[in-house]
């Protein structure tokens, strides 16, 4: 088929069958819910409020504006940019369903998650995790980047996938009583791939993709720091 940009696309068949219209609702609401631009601020909140070791430095004001700061970065940056670059004409929509329009905010991203990274590997008050955590979302946006020539890959799996993996590793340290907080990760992850599979236009190969490289990003990362 041409899609928009009057370029030859071939079709994919929604490995789904249609669903009813509260499923579609409820998919739709778990994929604003668990967006990409909010993970990174639910993972920093669940590591100031569970693992308050991780922060035993930091004083409450400092938690709140490292909540703060992650939420500018990773959420406030990106939205903007995206908003901009609609209003410019440089994007169809805000919804980025092609692969053109995502190169734009991939780019950007890649700006606002590096300098994070950097700012925070500079200032030792931040643990090993924290500065693990930023590395990896960096290498995600990077390699979600370089696939994107190849095909539309989801930055929701991407996003989810990055998550579980983290959780794990820190299930792994701390041993038998981080057991619910993996539990709830891989519940997290499985939804929010499934509701993609529901009412978005991704192939399973796009879903599977984005999995592979948020776990894949988080690998590096903790090899790396």
């Amino acid at each position: 088929m041409v899609d928009r940009n009057n370029e030859l696309r071939e079709k994919l068949e929604s490995p789904f069958p249609v669903q009813p219209k509260p499923v579609r609702l409820l998919a739709n609401l778990v994929s604003y819910i668990f967006h990409p631009l909010f993970i990174p601020v639910y993972i920093s909140w669940f590591l100031i409020s569970q693992q308050p070791h991780l922060f035993a430095s930091f004083t409450a004001a400092e938690k709140v504006i490292t909540i703060i700061r992650f939420a500018v970065f990773y959420t406030f940056f990106p939205l903007v940019t995206v908003l901009l670059a609609r209003g410019l004409g440089f994007l169809d929509s805000i919804y980025l369903r092609t692969q053109k329009e995502r190169i734009i905010p991939y780019i950007a991203c890649g700006i606002y998650y590096f300098f994070m990274w950097y700012v925070l590997r500079n200032q030792p008050q931040f643990t090993r995790e924290v500065v693990m955590l930023s590395l990896a979302i960096w290498i995600a946006s990077s390699l979600g980047l370089i696939a994107n020539i190849y095909m539309k890959v989801s930055m929701h799996a991407m996003s989810v996938g990055l998550m579980l993996v983290f959780i794990l590793m820190l299930a792994i340290q701390k041993g038998a009583g981080f057991g619910l907080y993996l539990s709830i990760a891989i519940f997290i992850t499985g939804l929010v791939c499934t509701a993609r599979l529901i009412v978005s236009d991704h192939s399973q190969k796009e879903i599977y993709t984005g999995l592979f490289i948020g776990a894949l990003s988080q690998l590096i990362a903790n090899w790396a720091v």
